[in-house]
């Protein structure tokens, strides 16, 4: 079977400077078009390690997919690197120099050579034009082994996939189609689920595969299917994907590859509701998981975040007395936030928390992670009362994942 490796290059990615998004992306448009990554590897502005991952990688994959490096500055090592790998020489690739030059005509900027010696490539390769940016994609052939180098600044690498390699990479080889389908589930442990499906697991042929993809007190189930029989590979998938969601009927969130939030938001804009927010501990996260969704202004109407006792009285109307007896994590308070939230913002559903995120903050009888949840409408609120036990982020992770969740739960439980 044909498959692919993919190189990053670059120092920030290995101290940390930058987060690596490209091979994610990469590998997520490969599996689409059926390309099997089986390697990722990261590796510095390095000659010598760079060169090494090149005569690594061909030793595992058919395809190599380089980005980085690529840019007008000396510590862009990947091009005169690869000429010297491959046994060429540079010379000016006029389209892309065209490229370059209207490019700095558009933007009114004036050329200077280091610019202009972005249209060079090495004489035995393959210049592919980018269209995104100054620097070209460039495809080599070795002993049918194809590496392609792109330029790692994401917009640029992403046109150059999406408009040239992959479309080549598809008609150079031919590849088994990769089905896959994928369910959400909350409120059950890795550990557990994979008890509970251990018979349907065990069972599956060979050519199809189950995933445990746990975060934050969801874990998502994934069926892969592979072969050169799409048709025949989707019908198999479906048959297995329905008695794999019988199985995990309880705790099942949704049978598409969605978040939760995307679960709730489908669930307000399908019974033509809106909802908000009030939150403390979680600082506004909530909200920031459901603005970012495209489109949540047809059920998202806004939040409050107060975080001190002074804000809970004044934006909340939060009783003083009940703040100073009961503490500000208790089921009172978060009752009495969800109501001022759904009393000011006038929105049909409301999701308030308050809890310790840690480190500090614990008591006794309130330690850290402990947090209140309450959910509800005009006309019912309902509590909850969770402990988490984990780092400060983590912490607010899960407390937006279960508070989303019960507010699902509460929807459908009107339905």
């Amino acid at each position: 079977m044909t498959q692919a490796s993919i190189i990053t290059i670059g120092d920030e990615l290995l101290i940390g400077q930058v987060i690596d998004t490209n091979s994610a992306w990469m590998a997520q448009e490969l599996n689409k078009a059926g390309i099997r990554v089986v390697r990722r590897v990261a590796v510095a502005d390095v000659w010598d390690e760079l060169w090494t991952a090149l005569d690594e990688e061909q030793k595992h994959a058919d395809i190599i997919l380089l980005t980085g490096g690529l840019g007008p500055t000396s510590d862009d090592i990947t091009k005169p690197l690869l000429c010297k790998y491959f046994s060429g020489k540079l010379m000016v690739h006029e389209e892309s120099r065209k490229n370059v030059i209207d490019i700095f005509q558009k933007l009114n900027r004036p050329i200077i050579d280091s610019n202009l010696k972005q249209a060079e490539v090495p004489d035995v390769c393959t210049p592919v034009t980018n269209k995104r940016g100054t620097a070209p994609g460039m495809v080599f052939n070795r002993d049918g082994k194809i590496f392609v180098s792109m330029p790692g600044v994401p917009h640029e690498m992403k046109g150059l996939m999406t408009d040239d390699v992959i479309p080549m990479l598809v008609k150079q080889f031919t590849f088994p189609s990769i089905s896959h389908k994928t369910l959400l589930t909350a409120g059950i442990g890795e550990s557990f689920l994979a008890n509970m499906i251990i018979e349907f697991e065990g069972a599956l042929p060979p050519h199809i595969k189950l995933a445990y993809l746990p975060n934050y007190g969801m874990v998502r189930l994934r069926l892969s299917a592979t072969g050169f029989d799409k048709a025949s590979n989707d019908k198999e998938i479906d048959q297995l994907f329905a008695t794999l969601k019988m199985l995990v009927n309880d705790y099942l969130v949704t049978d598409k590859d969605e978040t939760m939030q995307q679960v709730v938001g489908n669930l307000l804009m399908a019974k033509g509701k809106t909802m908000c927010t009030a939150e403390s501990c979680s600082g506004g996260y909530i909200a920031h998981l459901i603005t970012a969704i495209p489109g949540s202004s047809k059920f998202y109407d806004g939040s409050v975040i107060s975080y001190s006792y002074q804000a809970k009285e004044d934006l909340l109307q939060v009783d003083k007395t009940t703040l100073e007896t009961l503490g500000a994590v208790s089921e009172e308070i978060v009752r009495e936030m969800a109501e001022g939230a759904l009393r000011n913002i006038k929105s049909d559903y409301v999701i308030a928390v308050s809890g310790i995120m840690g480190p500090d903050g614990g008591m006794p009888d309130k330690p850290v992670g402990t947090v209140w949840v309450a959910v509800g409408n005009k006309e019912r609120i309902e509590t909850q009362k969770l402990y988490f036990r984990f780092d400060r982020m983590r912490n607010i992770h899960l407390t937006a994942t279960n508070a989303l969740n019960m507010l699902r739960k509460f929807i459908l439980a009107e339905s």
